[in-house]
């Protein structure tokens, strides 16, 4: 069957199942909502978990960064799963035994403070934001090629799903969607992979034959070193970014983690503390799978790029060039008129401009793979970008109906109230992703490790210091995540989009010096340092917070693994 066929049943069914799981798992409370009622089995909810975190960035970018990065693009490897394990050892299990719905309910309470529940819910809702983002433009992506429609129109039609079953289902929904999407792309992801690392190696085991020989007798990773030096790039095996750079992305990415609120609420989902123990350890082995083979489809998608299109005439070039190219993600520009693509280091004499999220969807096509299995891929595209997008909108969508409208605005309001306004939240929620799905502000993974950075600068300091620092109060919260989230939102405006250097263009043109040579992807570490100082100092100079705070915290940091979810 043709490929569109193919794409066109993959995906009907996919999308077929996730609306079928948010009919029979409807929510009728806020509990269920927000929590999915507190009730999900460990095993599931690592599964959720983990393709809640394994969002399109992880599927369709994070390939594409190593693919092009080398050496350089493995500190979004080490970031992200050494935050994960962050996040479940350090703070999950004490988070679940506070119970609360969400991480703004968190810092409410615990600081004993409308104010700094309001600056929580405004650093949830830009770290939301920033990620949604990407996982629309992720979406738009896999759409425009497999469907064969304009980025934009993808873009609505996921907008279109994801407010079907968030809306409808809440956390009880997007739960169980998010299993079955877990499924669905870690499958897609692996398929593939095994096959081309058959294909070039003869291992069946991606994680193995990436470091093998090759058909040629030519380990792989030195032919793709030889491939690079050819064409002017740096080698794939070594770096070209300064160590303080690594250091500062690693950090940013590994704290930004451990303070995803969307990551964070799905161990209040779980029955029991132990329970939350649990599914972080399940979560962990499930992420494992697809991080472990990410070096390897790497490898594989740089290698036969390079050998597929670097020095061959533009007309004899196979058709899932000239697919792709029809996207918009992949350009040519035949500069000295030969009919030959250059592919070379040199931007003046370079002829081939590629969107580096196309490698993961493309490797299918350029190892010349049956239909199916590209077409899986896409499907696993989809399922990837729009379970993260689905934990993403109930985050802002509880932020607002939850923490602003329950705690804040108008405590008395009723549960079906509360309920009808999460679900229009969502709503809202949807429309303002979509725009930046839009317009994002760089390619998927780019967005998504920004998005961790304002996480990074806002609530790891302001979780940590309120679970293992008695002493620490809401004057020295608020401060800290003021300080934090704005020294990082000035970063990224300044030095991504040129808010005060005359715009993209200016920064473009003058490329102006990073502080610190940090890259607005790792200035988070020092975003976080800015905010756990001016904690600490300020804590010094203002009153303790009140005995019942203090003893509260006390009961946190001993979990006694019965404490069941509280609701309000």
């Amino acid at each position: 069957m043709e490929l569109l066929t193919w794409t066109w049943i993959l995906v009907g069914l996919t999308f077929a199942l996730y609306i079928g799981i948010a009919i029979w798992s409807r929510a009728n409370s806020s509990k269920e909502f927000y929590v999915a009622g507190g009730g999900v089995p460990p095993v599931l909810n690592g599964m959720a978990t983990a393709a809640d975190w394994m969002s399109a960035a992880s599927f369709i970018s994070l390939a594409g960064i190593v693919s092009f990065g080398g050496y350089d693009g493995s500190v979004y490897l080490m970031g992200w799963t050494g935050g994960y394990v962050l996040l479940a050892l350090l703070l999950a299990p004490y988070l679940r035994k506070f119970g609360k719905f969400t991480v703004p309910d968190f810092i409410g309470d615990r600081y004993y403070s409308k104010v700094a529940r309001i600056v929580a819910i405004l650093a949830a809702l830009m770290v939301s934001f920033t990620y949604v983002s990407g996982q629309m433009r992720g979406v738009g992506i896999v759409f425009s090629r497999y469907l064969e429609v304009e980025i934009d129109m993808g873009v609505y039609i996921g907008m279109a799903i994801v407010l079907f079953y968030a809306v409808l289902g809440g956390m009880k929904g997007i739960t169980y969607t998010q299993v079955a999407q877990y499924c669905i792309l870690i499958f897609a992801f692996m398929v593939p992979a095994i096959f081309i690392s058959i294909q070039m190696t003869g291992n069946p085991v991606p994680q193995l034959g990436f470091g093998s020989m090759g058909h040629d007798g030519v380990y792989l990773l030195d032919k793709l070193d030889g491939l690079q030096r050819e064409l002017g790039f740096h080698e794939y095996t070594s770096g070209n970014k300064s160590l303080t750079d690594v250091f500062a992305i690693t950090v940013a990415l590994m704290v930004g983690t451990a303070g995803l609120p969307h990551v964070i609420v799905r161990f209040f989902t779980v029955p029991r503390v132990s329970d939350a123990r649990k599914s972080a350890g399940w979560a962990l082995l499930f992420i494992a799978i697809l991080y472990t083979t990410v070096p390897a489809v790497a490898v594989f998608a740089r290698t036969n790029l390079i050998e597929t299109v670097s020095e061959k005439k533009y007309d004899s070039l196979p058709q899932w060039f000239h697919n792709w190219e029809k996207t918009g993600l992949l350009k040519f520009d035949d500069k000295n008129g030969d009919g030959v693509v250059h592919y070379v280091a040199d931007k003046a004499r370079n002829e081939l401009k590629i969107d580096r999220d196309i490698m993961v969807l493309a490797n299918p096509e350029i190892a010349g793979l049956p239909n199916w299995v590209v077409a899986l891929v896409g499907a696993g595209g989809l399922a990837a970008a729009l379970s993260t997008a689905a934990g993403l909108l109930l985050v802002i969508a509880s932020s607002i109906s939850h923490d602003l409208l329950k705690k804040i605005v108008w405590p008395d309001i009723s549960e079906k109230g509360e309920l009808v306004a999460a679900r229009l939240s969502s709503v809202a929620a949807v429309m303002v992703a979509g725009y930046f799905g839009l317009n994002p502000p760089g390619f998927v993974a780019a967005v998504v490790a920004l998005a961790f950075g304002l996480a990074a600068a806002s609530f790891f300091p302001a979780i940590v210091l309120g679970i293992f620092y008695k002493r620490m109060n809401k004057e020295g919260a608020v401060a800290g995540m003021v300080a934090g989230l704005g020294l990082m939102s000035y970063y990224i405006l300044k030095f991504k989009f040129g808010f005060f250097d005359g715009g993209l263009s200016a920064v473009e043109a003058l490329k102006p010096e990073w502080w610190f040579g940090i890259s607005p992807e790792g200035f988070g570490a020092v975003a976080m340092a800015l905010n756990f100082a001016v904690s600490l100092l300020i804590v010094r100079f203002t009153p303790p917070p009140p005995p019942e705070v203090q003893e509260m915290v006390e009961d946190i940091r001993i979990p006694n693994g019965e404490c069941q979810a509280v609701g309000h």
